[in-house]
């Protein structure tokens, strides 16, 4: 029987009293705001950070693509389930999911601010806003709180206290705000806490310095096309530096970044160390690299029929649908009708696997399997 799929990657629209409700008094001026400004519609702002986010593009699902714009949109006119809670089954139930894995919207630009502190400030306030938001659908929201990476003390302290506000797992920057990045062993004390609190730790599109649309090439719809590869650098980096080594039970999550991608991933993560791992001098590791891969990432995807049609080449229980519900690249209200159509090679077994027991295994969600 098919089951009632579970969405691996869905995403909240931050309302405008988010973060100037729940931020330390330090930061209460200085807060992530919204701003209602003629001709670009409502705007977050963001202390310190020259883009603001326009509301157009964080809630456009179920929008004909023709009608997709980045300005000119009201926070009234967004979806009301994208930030309260009592309207969100329904939009599930729409779409046919009975459950998702919440991330942030305008905290995921957030976590390329250049002050930690100032991050760390906002995270906080957005993981109290997010407890309030899942408290109210227990069984339908499981959210991921967010971490900034200023020390790996401070680190350790948010993820403890990620953990006892009920979230499910964590989402992290790109790139921390050390002066030492994530495969310096200084960071094991922070790998060996997210193990003994089991919190999958996940690495979103989009969050990390220089991440965005308008930097590559030619026009800028290319840009879509290089969106992964902040994350891709991030696998590699933790399956080169040897810390699956070191944490064999570690978890990342690769969000948003497809998978179809993935078993060619795997096979160059292979030849390159298979080639030029003396010369490049690479750490020695236990396995290959590809098997970090699987054993120890999971990926989420929505509109991938390549990511079905290769699951043979993965390992299947790493392979997580998601909605990517409000956001523009969303399938909702189609989703059902997608993995109708993308999934008919698939046994039920192979299809419950993808749409909803991975992600049920993996962040321990109170949810039948």
């Amino acid at each position: 029987m098919i089951k009632t799929p579970v969405s691996a990657d869905s995403h909240i629209t931050e309302p405008p009293d988010c973060y100037t409700a729940r931020i330390a008094s330090k930061y209460k001026d200085t807060a992530p705001h919204m701003k209602r400004i003629d001709g670009l519609g409502d705007i977050y702002v963001i202390d310190g950070m020259d883009r603001p986010v326009p509301m157009g593009l964080v809630a456009a699902a179920g929008k004909d693509p023709k009608d997709i714009k980045v300005a000119g949109t009201n926070f009234e006119d967004l979806h009301l389930s994208g930030w309260d809670p009592s309207h969100r089954q329904a939009d599930q139930e729409i779409d046919g999911i009975c459950a998702e894995i919440i991330y942030p919207t305008v905290g995921m630009l957030l976590c390329a601010h250049a002050d930690g502190a100032y991050k760390r400030a906002c995270f906080d306030a957005y993981n109290l806003w997010l407890q309030e938001f899942c408290s109210e659908i227990p069984d339908r929201a499981f959210g991921l709180g967010q971490i900034a990476i200023t020390t790996v003390d401070e680190a350790i302290e948010d993820l403890k206290r990620i953990k006892s506000q009920g979230h499910v797992g964590v989402m992290m920057p790109s790139q921390p705000c050390t002066d030492f990045d994530y495969d310096d062993k200084r960071f094991d004390p922070l790998w060996e806490a997210a193990v003994d609190l089991d919190l999958p730790l996940s690495f979103h599109i989009l969050t990390g310095k220089g991440d965005n649309l308008a930097g590559s090439r030619g026009p800028m719809i290319n840009g879509f096309l290089s969106i992964i590869r902040s994350c891709q650098d991030v696998m590699g980096m933790f399956i080169f530096g040897g810390v699956f080594d070191r944490f064999p039970d570690l978890k990342l999550v690769c969000a948003e970044a497809d998978a179809g991608w993935a078993p060619h991933y795997m096979y160059r993560l292979d030849h390159a160390y298979e080639y030029h791992r003396f010369w490049m001098k690479a750490p020695p590791l236990e396995k290959k690299p590809s098997e970090y891969f699987k054993e120890n990432i999971s990926v989420t995807f929505q509109d991938d029929h390549v990511a079905f049609l290769t699951k043979d080449l993965v390992n299947i229980k790493g392979l997580m649908w998601a909605t990517d519900f409000p956001h523009s690249d969303s399938t909702w209200p189609r989703s059902q009708e997608i993995l109708e159509s993308q999934t008919t090679h698939l046994t039920v077994e192979e299809r419950n696997l993808i749409c909803r027991e991975n992600v049920i295994n993996l962040y321990n969600l109170p949810l039948e399997i």
